[in-house]
């Protein structure tokens, strides 16, 4: 063996020695020293290119903040929510109005399927990583680099995530460098499982089935296919989380909410197919799943356009946002230590906390239950509809400010109601307007009008009451006067009767007895009492001005508040603010804001069931009678009617022990109503009719709440019936001695001739046998049946009011409204001279857009904005007679 080693190494000598193994020797040599200095300068470069790009990347974040663990959390979390409202009883209405709708759900509410199939597309290793994929970077920068066609992306959903709720979705290197960064500080703060349900409460899914803007899994589910995210099957989930990568190409809807068309849906069809690919090469699903998803029909079950609430609801929908508003101006502002008081005063501070408010609220996920009854609603949204006695409609030219272009539109006479729960305030419905899209002023609680003779319970006869001045068969002055100029009249401008009960004058709504009795008490400040009762634009004015008793107030009053005040005669008193909001409920439940009616007296129980019972004679053959013998149904009612100078305002405010219901008519451009009576009836008798067809609407929904399940207003113990005499009030030494009801507790004082007409003056008509009304010979006898109860007085107030104006619309004029219950003379004949008295006219409170033109042929019914129905009543042959004011 040793001979053999030695023979093979003397041979291998021997081949060492030969020349060209010389220079081999020499070329290996060199060859390995290039390839360590090679190596060597490729580990100098790596190291050299690492630092460059750490110390680029370490530029790019340097001005980025290092936020605590409690500050990133926040912030992933903090993610916009849409508030929802509801009618009452929980009944869901629909959500606010918002640039993005959201709906926060958990992980556990969603399908194992859609958290799949979102895995399997956007982060197979999202469980594996910690934040951020490094081949999946440097194969993203590299494509940029390059200019590469094909984007591969590479965004884990820990990235996504933080580019969404921390960062931006702007294109640069520095956004970039930052979004890794935090994702993998994201990671350490935390768990996978928490990272994953933020994203999937975050992420865009184009637009649902109302065509409005959508993020979230539960939002899309609901908004695509009227599921639950829980809920959906495989195909079905796929499709959801393949819209992600282009939400509106893949979303199956148009910006209106219509399905797109056949080739637009195939894109989303062909993302879902997608979608199931990946699931199938990654294992979450068989193949035998993945060929029947593949012929799944996806299509079928995209959801029917949607209508938002403000379509299907406008007037509620906006009516509750912006009570909600109001309270949440003064939650935040009470959070910041101000007083929520100031936020009514100071109207910067309004303006501030309102615009917060509405932040909040369109995006913090809160539920707001209202009090509005939605079956109420339907039923009074339905009456308000098919009413066909409104008056004609005109149209007028209004220029678009932004265009300058000029077009026609309908101008018809507009409506307004409220029904208030009296005893806790609550607003049950209301009648917003003829049609949201035509005129989109709530005229229950935002326009303000001249109430008329609606004022004379309210600020003269119950504050006569209370002070002790009358009872209610007081006799009081029907008399005529001039004070300075100013020469007030009743309904019938020749009509004076004298001496007469204070119940008469208000059955009959006269005016000279109710300006000369408010004159005599104005020392004690009556108009305080419309403060108390939520009377919230008066002016100083309205504290001194005579016309102020018959409705002429400088600004106006909605009909909410009308209506609210006569509530307070049903509560035997007490005043209880009216709202609609019931609760605000935060996104964790808590409730945030309830409701706490509260009572504030106004008058005396005793005062308030004179005054129920005086106004009940307003029904029963008074200027209301109309509207209670058109009732389907008994009840015990009181109430008031109201007509402004020249018709421009229409009114009747009844009320049961249960609820009030109060309504008004009138155009947006005060002009008078007072027109094509032959086909529409008089004005007087249309808000009667209307009143009624509303109230039977509420009897047909809710019998209990319109007949008050039969009870009647109740007599305190104090009100007491005396006997006195009608000429002077005297308890004695009278031959016309009468009685009624008074306030035991008060004695009222006897009146003389000259106490009874100051402070104006006036002399007692002559007493002569009433004159009978010609037209009584022409009264229809199914009409007299119908109003047996009348009394002779108003018979002729009835027929004194039919001298039809011209058929043509009312060009000009003041739109001041002396609020006078019945007359149509010229405005300046009805003003106090001392007064300056704007009155309330224009219930948008802005100036005219157009100019007004000929009225519509098509009839009184405006539901359909300018499409008028041509539904009009036959002339009745004693159409003269109907009960007027």
């Amino acid at each position: 063996m040793k001979k053999l080693l030695e023979s093979w190494d003397q041979h291998i000598q021997a081949f060492s020695d030969k020349p060209f193994m010389k220079y081999f020797r020499i070329s290996s040599s060199v060859i390995w020293n290039l390839f360590l200095l090679f190596l060597t300068l490729m580990l100098v470069g790596i190291v050299f290119l690492g630092s460059i790009g750490a110390g680029y990347f370490a530029s790019l974040v340097k001005d980025e903040k290092l936020s605590s663990k409690q500050e990133m959390r926040e912030t992933i979390f903090n993610y916009d929510e849409t508030s929802q409202l509801y009618f009452a009883n929980n009944q869901y209405l629909g959500k606010m109005r918002t640039d993005l709708e959201r709906t926060e759900t958990t992980l556990k509410q969603v399908s194992p399927k859609v958290i799949d199939a979102v895995l399997a597309t956007e982060d197979e290793y999202f469980y594996e990583h910690n934040g951020i994929v490094p081949k999946a970077v440097f194969r993203g920068l590299l494509q940029d680099v390059s200019n590469s066609s094909m984007q591969t992306g590479g965004s884990t959903l820990t990235q996504q995530l933080i580019k969404n709720q921390v960062l931006t979705n702007e294109v640069s290197y520095e956004r970039k460098a930052k979004e890794l960064l935090l994702a993998m500080r994201l990671e350490h703060f935390m768990t996978k499982d928490e990272i994953l349900e933020a994203y999937l409460n975050i992420i865009p899914y184009g637009r649902n089935s109302a065509g409005r803007n959508i993020a979230g899994v539960e939002t899309a589910s609901k908004g695509i296919f009227n599921k639950s995210a829980s809920d959906l099957n495989l195909p079905q989930a796929a499709y959801i989380a393949g819209i992600p990568q282009s939400p509106f190409a893949y979303t199956p809807y148009t910006q209106t909410g219509q399905l797109k068309d056949k080739k637009m849906l195939q894109l989303g069809v062909n993302r879902m197919k997608t979608v199931l690919y990946r699931m199938h090469e990654t294992g979450y699903i068989s193949d035998a799943e993945y060929k029947k998803a593949l012929k799944y029909n996806i299509v079928k079950d995209f959801r029917a356009r949607e209508k938002q609430a403000t379509e299907k609801y406008p007037y509620v929908t906006y009516e509750i946002e912006d009570q909600a508003k109001d309270i949440m101006a003064k939650i935040l502002a009470k959070k910041d230590g101000i007083e929520a008081k100031r936020i009514d005063k100071e109207s910067k501070l309004r303006e501030k906390y309102t615009i917060l408010a509405d932040r909040e609220l369109r995006s913090k996920g809160y539920k707001i239950y209202s009090t509005i009854d939605k079956k109420l609603y339907d039923a009074m949204d339905k009456a308000k509809d098919s009413f066909p006695y409104y008056g004609a409609t005109y149209t007028k030219n209004v220029t678009d400010p932004e265009t300058g272009e000029t077009k026609p539109v309908a101008d018809p006479v507009q409506v307004g109601g409220v029904v208030i729960e009296n005893e806790t305030g609550r607003l049950l419905s209301f009648i917003g307007g003829r049609d949201f899209k035509l005129e989109e002023l709530n005229h229950a609680t935002q326009a303000k009008r001249s109430n008329g003779s609606t004022m004379k319970p309210l600020l003269v006869y119950a504050p006569a009451i209370e002070y002790g001045r009358i009872g209610a068969g007081s006799p009081v002055a029907d008399v005529k006067f001039n004070y300075g100029g100013w020469q007030p009249s009743n309904f019938d401008v020749n009509e004076e009767r004298g001496i007469v009960s204070a119940r008469d004058a208000l059955k009959d709504s006269l005016n000279l007895p109710a300006i000369r009795l408010y004159a005599q008490i104005m020392a004690n400040k009556p108009a305080n009492f419309l403060e108390k009762m939520g009377f919230s634009n008066l002016d100083a004015d309205d504290y001194t001005n005579y016309s102020t008793s018959i409705g002429a107030l400088k600004y106006g009053v909605t009909v909410e508040e009308n209506a609210n005040a006569f509530a307070t005669f049903a509560n035997g008193g007490d005043f209880v603010d009216a709202y609609v909001v019931e609760k605000i409920v935060d996104r964790n439940g808590k409730t945030i804001y309830k409701h706490k009616s509260k009572k504030k007296r106004v008058f005396s129980e005793e005062t308030s069931y004179i005054i129920t019972d005086m106004l009940r004679d307003v029904f029963n053959g008074g200027t209301g009678s109309k509207a209670k013998g058109s009732l389907n149904f008994s009840g015990d009612f009181a109430g008031k009617t109201g007509t402004s100078q020249e018709y421009k305002d229409v009114w009747l405010v009844g009320y049961n022990p249960k609820i009030t219901l109060g309504v008004w008519m009138g155009y947006d451009q005060p002009k008078t109503l007072n027109q094509y009576n032959g086909a529409y009836f008089d004005p007087s008798t249309r808000i009667n009719l209307f009143w009624a067809r509303v109230m039977n609407s509420i009897y047909s929904t809710d019998p209990k709440l319109a007949t008050a399940g039969g009870s009647s207003f109740t007599r305190p113990p104090n009100v007491v019936n005396r006997s006195f005499c009608a000429d002077t009030g005297g308890y004695s030494g009278c031959g016309n001695m009468t009685s009624d009801l008074f306030n035991g507790s008060l004695s009222v004082p006897p009146v003389t001739i000259s106490s009874l007409l100051s402070p104006f003056g006036g002399t007692l008509p002559a007493k002569k046998e009433e004159k009978k009304n010609v037209n009584n010979t022409t009264t229809d006898k199914k009409n007299e049946d119908k109003n047996k109860n009348e009394s002779s007085s108003n018979n002729s107030n009835s027929s004194s009011s039919n001298n039809t104006q011209t058929n043509k619309p009312s060009t000009g004029g003041s739109n001041n409204s002396t609020g006078s219950d019945n007359t149509s003379k010229p405005e300046s004949n009805n003003k106090p001279p001392a007064t300056n008295n704007g009155g309330s006219g224009n219930s948008s409170n802005k100036p005219s857009t157009g100019t007004e033109e000929k009225p519509s042929t098509g009839g009184g019914n405006s539901g359909s904005g300018s499409n008028e129905s041509t539904e009009k009543p036959k002339p009745k042959p004693d159409d003269s007679k109907e009960d007027k004011e």
